[in-house]
């Protein structure tokens, strides 16, 4: 009997200090800012809302909700996400044996807690991102790609592609479902080029504001505005040159006379009515001509009547 009793005493202890699963209905954290709309389980979140395990977040194309854990952690969702608080074992009221949250879609920022890195695991369609340090951002697009940026200490994503390891700030890997994976880069304004979306990190570029969370902006907010303007990189409109003005006849100089050249084009008949120049030139020099013999004639014909008159 002795022996009995002392087995079960020890699978008493045994289950009072081993790590429990929170249930369903046992809240593992709560709302800390709200914007729009931020929905859970039963219906719309506001500040100070419980979140539970197993429950799914999303937030609407506007949307904005952080949310804090029972040993510290910060979770930020941004616009037009989905995430589901998919595993909670706690040691005790201030550390937890594991902690995993499963992104579906859209952006995030992670802040680990006083928990051990090990305990903090995020799963994406694209991989798994294991947390070795504090702080980092992250991004889910519709077709499973995933960006991870490295803003404190360390984190490395796995996934069919193999593992990329961050452990300087502002280092950036971008991976895909079916397996490809970049090369670890500094995130640039590239990597929302390739994202597809500058809606894709909108806590580095400044469109979403945190209240309270670490991190930084690596620079995406000042490229952001230094992004050329494509229209002032249009090329000028070229216009067709206008004819040059015609020339004018210098002090004494006699005006060019304009020659009727042949008309070039069949489609356009010569006009038979211009005038022509030649022929009422000569016209008019034997008009004149004609007039100086009716002339000479008319003295003639005084001259005789005269000498007549004499001789009379």
């Amino acid at each position: 009997m002795s022996y009995l009793r002392s087995a079960t005493a020890t699978l008493l202890c045994a289950a009072l200090i081993s790590p429990m699963p929170a249930t369903a209905a046992e809240p593992v954290g709560q709302a800390v800012k709200i914007k729009t709309e931020v929905t859970g389980q039963s219906g719309p979140l506001v500040v100070n809302s419980a979140v539970h395990r197993d429950e799914r977040i999303r937030t609407s194309p506007s949307g904005l909700g952080q949310f804090v854990f029972r040993d510290g952690s910060k979770l930020a969702v941004g616009w037009g996400s989905s995430v589901v608080i998919d595993k909670y074992i706690f040691d005790d009221s201030q550390t937890v044996k594991q902690l995993s949250i499963k992104a579906a879609k859209g952006t995030f920022r992670w802040i680990s807690g006083s928990s051990k890195s090990s305990a903090y695991s995020i799963l994406t369609p694209a991989g798994t991102i294991g947390v070795r340090g504090t702080a980092f951002d992250f991004y889910v697009g519709p077709n499973g790609t995933t960006a991870i940026v490295m803003l404190n200490g360390a984190a490395q994503l796995c996934g069919p592609g193999g593992c990329r390891q961050l452990t300087r700030r502002c280092d950036c890997v971008i991976a895909t479902p079916r397996g490809s994976m970049t090369d670890v880069r500094p995130v640039n304004q590239a990597v929302l080029q390739s994202l597809g979306t500058e809606r894709a990190l909108p806590f580095l570029s400044g469109i979403q504001a945190l209240s309270g969370m670490m991190g930084g902006g690596c620079g995406m907010t000042a490229a952001l505005q230094r992004r050329p303007d494509t229209r002032q990189q249009q090329a000028p409109r070229i216009r067709a040159p206008e004819p040059p003005p015609p020339e004018k006849p210098r002090p004494g100089e006699k005006p060019r006379e304009h020659v009727d050249k042949p008309h070039d084009h069949a489609d356009r008949p010569h006009d038979p009515d211009g005038p022509k120049k030649s022929n009422d030139h000569h016209r008019d020099h034997h008009d004149k001509g004609r007039d100086k013999a009716d002339r000479s004639e008319g003295k003639d014909g005084d001259r005789d009547r005269g000498e007549r008159n004499r001789h009379r």
